[in-house]
């Protein structure tokens, strides 16, 4: 079975005003339905045909560009649109909010630094909250379209939250301000969708 470009759960203009509904329209309909096809092709007549995305990125020989690129981007960003929703935003509760306090004290030194590992990252990317076997989580970033699932990628563990911080996912409306866009984020993260990742992975 090829994949397929998921479907949003919400309206392009549900998250307004914090990403407005253009950027998400081309972020969704254009960047991530071009990684998908992409990816088919990538795959296609392969033994990587037919697994999961999943075993293909734990799996995933780096030298192997095309599926390294467009398996990221296809992996990353449907998990991007699960974590964000409309009426969201606010503060974790559940097993999520505790391994975060337990790992950086409090939820607002855990949004610093995850608002600092997404603005320190350099060009393209993503910044992570991951969760390893046993429930501890950990704030990283990855470039381009890598993420925490690749080997060799020194950061590890399963993805729970992330954030796309290559410049189509803000910049018709926050330009340059970088910052900005990750304070706007924070308003529309599904911490039920983290809550319920974390549970299943950790």
């Amino acid at each position: 079975m090829a994949f397929e470009l998921p479907s949003l759960s919400y309206a392009y203009d549900a998250l307004e005003p914090h990403i407005d509904a253009r950027t998400m329209e081309i972020h969704h309909s254009k960047h991530h339905a071009g990684y998908t096809s992409k990816l088919n092709g990538a795959i296609e007549g392969t033994d990587l045909a037919g697994k999961s995305i999943e075993d293909i990125l734990t799996g995933l020989d780096l030298n192997n560009k095309a599926v390294r690129n467009n398996g990221g981007g296809f992996y990353n960003h449907r998990l991007f649109w699960n974590v964000m929703g409309p009426n969201a935003g606010g503060t974790p509760s559940g097993a999520v909010a505790n391994a975060i306090n337990e790992a950086y004290g409090s939820f607002d030194a855990f949004k610093t630094a995850f608002k600092n590992a997404a603005a320190t990252q350099f060009g393209s990317g993503w910044a992570w909250l991951c969760v390893h076997k046993g429930g501890k989580v950990e704030v990283c970033a990855t470039a381009n379209q890598d993420n925490p699932l690749m080997p060799e990628i020194g950061c590890g563990g399963i993805p729970v939250l992330g954030v796309d911080v290559w410049e189509h996912a803000y910049y018709l409306n926050y330009q340059n301000r970088r910052p900005d866009y990750l304070e706007a984020f924070f308003s529309v993260i599904n911490w039920d969708a983290v809550n319920a990742l974390y549970e299943a992975n950790k």
